[in-house]
């Protein structure tokens, strides 16, 4: 199936929209193929407010309303508490919310941005919107995430080689509860370094203090701006670690379509 027989097929549907690669070129292949669709960003502490930003622009660009929900998802208890199976609880109830509010809008299906290279055996969060019932048309379409930029570059879109970014809790270890404060200071790092240049990169909460994960091209890039990097960290942080194991690359496009 493709992803105009999709919409065809499902002419109205409610957006669950972060703002990343995967929704954004889901946005434009229903708005390109006549789908009435309503976008729904949903609000947490777990998301940095760039994501919020770059929803609302490309929302803009494409002439397609959209509605912030907001949550306080450190109120769901197994959320908070980061266990193992945090995504699960998390997705869950974020999920439910929007469903809610489709809902009361007069959507009955809603539609996330998975797609066909997403494990859906290793992310617990995927078992919730199977739950949901909430559909995936990337994923159910076979269109690869590598597809997905491709198709996005294409397109116009400029979060075609926007890295992926996974939620602010991620930056804290399993195991460890999260508060508002520590997600606060992971991302008032994260910016302050994108803002000196970096990107694709993670600021990992440790005990005391934050470990950075870096890409290979950008290792290099620390060790030149080292005093910028920790005069950066050091007011948020009592110790600054580099991670010498490199991060892999989350945006990689082989050729054009």
């Amino acid at each position: 199936m493709t992803l105009e027989t999709f919409f065809r097929e499902v002419p109205r549907a409610a957006l669950a929209f972060s703002g990343g690669t995967d929704s954004a070129f889901l946005l434009w292949a229903a708005k390109t193929y006549g789908c009435d669709v309503q976008t729904y960003y949903i609000k947490t502490v777990f998301q940095p407010d760039f994501e919020l930003e770059d929803a609302v622009r490309l929302a803009e660009q494409l002439s397609v309303p959209m509605k912030v929900v907001e949550m306080d998802i450190l109120g769901v208890a197994e959320a908070a508490q980061n266990g193992p199976r945090r995504c699960y609880y998390c997705k869950r109830a974020l999920f439910t919310k929007l469903r809610e509010q489709a809902a009361a809008d007069g959507y009955t299906v809603l539609l996330d941005g998975t797609n066909a290279s997403d494990d859906a055996g290793d992310r617990p969060g995927m078992q919730a919107l199977r739950e949901l019932k909430v559909r995936s048309p990337l994923r159910e379409c076979g269109v690869t995430k590598e597809e997905v930029r491709a198709f996005s570059r294409e397109a116009g879109l400029f979060t075609w080689d926007k890295p992926a970014y996974a939620c602010l809790a991620t930056r804290i270890s399993t195991g460890t509860r999260i508060t508002r404060e520590a997600l606060l200071r992971a991302e008032q790092g994260e910016r302050a370094l994108m803002e000196l240049g970096f990107s694709d990169f993670r600021v990992r909460l440790t005990e005391g203090g934050a470990r950075l994960q870096v890409t290979g091209e950008q290792m290099t890039l620390v060790f030149e701006k080292r005093e910028e990097v920790m005069a950066a960290l050091k007011p948020l942080f009592g110790t600054v670690l580099l991670d010498l194991e490199q991060r892999s690359p989350s945006v990689s496009v082989k050729g054009g379509r």
